[in-house]
């Protein structure tokens, strides 16, 4: 637990909140199991599980959206029973989902104010009211934005403070955060971490998703773990170990390192970028002349504060987004790569977006494994719908892919469990690149270790591995050869062995002398950097 967190506040003991022995099915399959939680007041209480658990089901049937099949639900020592949202926001809850529930044309004091609107004569809405009080609420809670500003042109980690209001101007008492680092900067997570500690101070009672252990431990007094439906224990934050929770939390000892062992024999360049130039959605140069080699059996990773050329990179890579100078070759196929010819050239690819890219969401699992795949499940030139599904079965067991079998849609798994689906379809290619941006978003501890290990393994078979992610510890962990972006260049190349975060700090802040950093932009990008190392 930081320094900071502990002399904010002591926890007070009373509980404001009890679930006792709910149970919620969805057909046959059984969601939670007899789950017991009791949240204290003013705490940060942080609840932790595999994808697929059961946290955000839980949560869900306490703010409503979900009826519970069975239990008790005891709000300030009174029986409750929510008949949807609304409900639950009278009584005083606030949940703030993985994916936010913000209607993006609108402006700040719009959003927050919907549903709840102050009224002025003749039915109309105040608005100059509606602003006066987003202006006041945001200072009250040191959550500074803008009531006039239109929330599609703000930043994630503003959009996120414009959900936490919005749950505030309701007079939420407690508070729901599903897994709220997802999308965020390291530095927009120490921020959300100083609000969260606040609102806890001010005797607000906060609940935690999140399945990064590291933040867990950073920012909460106590913390429970669910595995398959149930909750297995609640720590007292003093007392516990990363290692302990990650036990817990897969019910075997997890390895919370990479295992792997240094590069052999590295065989010739199958990713060559030469001289790259590429313009970003605003025509801006996002990527600014840069040279990059992936050899065949070892992992390079791209690091850097966000926002640097690595999106339009990949993007490039991938052909999902036209070079304006230079180019890129995979296993020495050139040229203007459009997505076919690069997966053809011998890609593999992992999105971040794996909803809006990765991923048809309202497919079933079965026919999202098919594709790439099509010749290996088809007779002449139909599809095989039974070779599919059999196919599909074998990579859903062999991947511990949890929530549904293979006919469940991609849309309704839990986020770590899609990423699970797009990584299964790709790594089961012969594929001579692979192209991992931020493999492990959104997934829990145990599906971190299984990616990784599966990574390690794809180049310790002779495969080129490219790695692009905000983690920093991921990036050195997984990383033969780490590579710098600093202003859409590579102004490092470095062998992860002897690299130290200082050093790559200083590369992606801009403050190294290779870098000739823009004096106007470095000490901003030097705190993202420094954050971004802090975690």
């Amino acid at each position: 637990m930081s320094q900071a967190h502990t002399e904010s506040k002591s926890v007070p003991a009373e509980n404001i909140l009890v679930l006792e022995g709910i149970t919620k099915t969805f057909g046959d399959l059984v969601a939670i199991e007899n789950a017991t939680l009791a949240v204290r007041k003013g705490e940060i209480h942080a609840l932790v599980g595999e994808n697929g658990a059961g946290k955000s089901t839980l949560m869900n049937i306490l703010y409503g959206i979900h009826a519970r099949d069975g239990g008790d639900m005891r709000l300030r020592g009174r029986d409750v029973r929510f008949s949807g949202p609304a409900e639950a926001i009278r009584a005083g809850i606030g949940m703030v989902h993985q994916h936010f529930k913000l209607s993006p044309s609108f402006t700040v004091a719009e959003n927050i104010i919907l549903g709840s609107e102050p009224m002025k004569g003749a039915g109309r809405v105040d608005f100059a009211k509606a602003e006066a009080e987003t202006r006041e609420l945001s200072r009250r809670f040191d959550l500074e934005l803008d009531p006039k500003a239109i929330v599609a042109k703000l930043p994630v980690g503003l959009r996120q403070r414009v959900e936490i209001l919005k749950a505030l101007y309701r007079s939420a008492e407690i508070l729901i955060l599903d897994e709220p680092t997802a999308v965020l900067t390291p530095n927009e997570t120490r921020e959300l971490f100083n609000t969260m500690r606040s609102l806890a101070a001010s005797g607000c009672t906060i609940i935690f998703i999140s399945h990064k252990l590291r933040e867990v431990l950073a920012v909460s007094d106590r913390i429970s773990v669910m595995r398959r439906g149930k909750i297995m224990r609640t720590f007292d934050n003093e007392n516990v170990t990363a290692q302990d929770i990650a036990n817990e939390m897969v019910g075997r000892s997890v390895l919370l390192r990479v295992d792997k062992s240094a590069a052999r024999d590295i065989g010739k360049p199958v990713l060559e970028v030469n001289n790259l130039i590429a313009f970003g959605d605003r025509g801006e140069r996002a990527v600014d002349n840069l040279s990059l080699t992936v050899r065949a059996g070892e992992i390079v990773g791209i690091a850097g504060v966000q926002g640097n050329g690595q999106d339009e990179l990949v993007e490039c890579i991938a052909g999902l987004r036209s070079a304006g100078e230079g180019t890129i070759l995979i296993d020495g196929v050139s040229g203007s790569l459009d997505p076919r010819t690069a997966r053809e050239a011998g890609l593999a690819y992992i999105p971040v977006d794996r909803g809006g890219l990765g991923l048809s969401l309202e497919s079933p699992l079965w026919e999202n494994l098919s594709i790439g795949h099509l010749p290996e499940v088809s007779n002449g030139p139909f599809l095989s719908a039974r070779r599919a599904q059999e196919r599909a079965g074998k990579l859903i067991e062999a991947y511990d892919v949890r929530g549904g079998g293979m006919f469940a849609t991609a849309g309704s798994l839990s986020g770590g469990n899609q990423q699970k689906i797009q990584i299964a379809r790709e790594l089961s290619r012969d594929a001579r690149l692979i192209v991992a941006e931020q493999p492990s978003q959104g997934v829990d501890i145990g599906a971190i270790e299984s990616i990784h290990k599966v990574l390690v393994a794809m180049r310790n078979s002779g495969k080129a591995v490219l790695v692009v992610s905000a983690d920093l510890d991921e990036v050195m962990a997984l990383s033969d050869r780490i590579v710098v972006m600093y202003r859409g260049r590579a102004v490092a190349d470095l062998a992860s062995d002897e690299a130290s975060y200082e050093e790559i700090g200083r590369y992606m802040g801009g403050l190294h002398e290779d870098a000739h950093p823009d004096p106007a932009s470095t000490a901003q990008s030097a705190d993202q950097a420094v954050n971004t190392i802090d975690g």
